[in-house]
């Protein structure tokens, strides 16, 4: 049989509690009288503390090559334990000298030798106060430089991304020092783009586009792309279903535009005497055969 324990009751006195160290009975009575104060509404907060102000509880101080913080409190006492021994508040540190006289065994040893105490540089810079080269600032600040040959109308052959080995005309060069170039579009595919001047090769054939009118707002933000949103937001509904990736699609307005340009390009190329030559050069793709090498070749 299983017997049954008995609760035993503890005698509650006064012995028995447990006694609280001075430090607690303290914060306690701190406690109440600021409970008393926040509810009569007498209660004052406190500023917050500014490193750099007096009032704060931490400062930087450079000691020993280093910036570290130093504690307040501590650092008042040991101002005032120094003060009390009569101790200099601000040590003076000896200064090391940089040549010891040792004494050297030996009858023809000089009996003396000068030692350095720091260990001598190993190299020494030719110049003592070497050139100051002039800061270029941003990069969106520098000066743009673009080959001679490389003039508004001026047939380009393109080298590297989607398009290379085809051919397109030179439209201008926009601030960034990237080329405004397009096919016409209706020719070789090739919209209004921009491309990098390393990446073309300059023809000699040259169209006269002084006619042509781009629009001013076609500059480096007019090709600048929105970021396509790829992961759904939360608790959407239409996250529940399959979604196609969405794709980079032109506006209208750039519709327009191209329209526009590429009209204008292709009237020149009408009024051109060679037009026909014109047409077929533009739409047809560059390549090379074996042993042609494009640094002994005129384009």
């Amino acid at each position: 049989m299983v017997k049954a324990k008995e609760a035993v009751a503890k005698p509650a006195s006064s012995d028995a509690k447990k006694k609280l160290r001075p430090s607690k009975v303290k914060s306690l009575a701190k406690y109440e009288t600021k409970k008393k104060a926040r509810a009569a509404g007498t209660l004052k907060k406190k500023p917050k503390q500014n490193l750099l102000s007096g009032s704060a509880t931490w400062k930087v101080v450079y000691k020993s090559g280093t910036w570290r913080f130093v504690h307040r409190p501590t650092e008042a006492k040991l101002i005032a334990k120094a003060k009390a021994e009569g101790k200099p508040l601000v040590e003076t540190p000896k200064k090391k000298k940089s040549i010891i006289v040792k004494p050297i065994k030996g009858e023809k040893n000089g009996e003396t030798r000068e030692v350095h105490t720091v260990k001598r540089k190993a190299y020494y810079p030719t110049l003592k106060s070497p050139k100051k080269h002039r800061s270029r600032g941003l990069f969106k600040n520098h000066k743009r430089n673009t080959r001679s040959s490389l003039t508004p109308g001026t047939i380009v052959i393109l080298l590297t991304g989607v398009h290379k080995g085809k051919r397109a005309v030179l439209l201008k060069t926009l601030d960034t020092g990237l080329l405004l170039i397009t096919g016409p579009f209706i020719l070789n595919a090739i919209p209004m783009r921009r491309v990098h001047q390393g990446h073309v090769i300059a023809t000699k054939t040259k169209l006269d586009i002084s006619s042509v009118t781009i629009p001013e707002e076609v500059d480096d933000k007019y090709f600048k792309r929105t970021l396509l949103k790829k992961k759904p937001k939360k608790n959407d509904s239409k996250s529940l279903f399959v979604q196609k990736p969405k794709t980079y699609r032109p506006t209208e307005k750039r519709k327009s535009d191209q329209k526009l340009v590429d009209a204008q390009v292709l009237n020149v190329i009408k009024k051109h005497q060679d037009k026909k030559s014109l047409f077929l050069y533009l739409s047809s793709m560059f390549g090379l055969r074996n042993n042609q090498y494009p640094h002994r070749m005129q384009f």
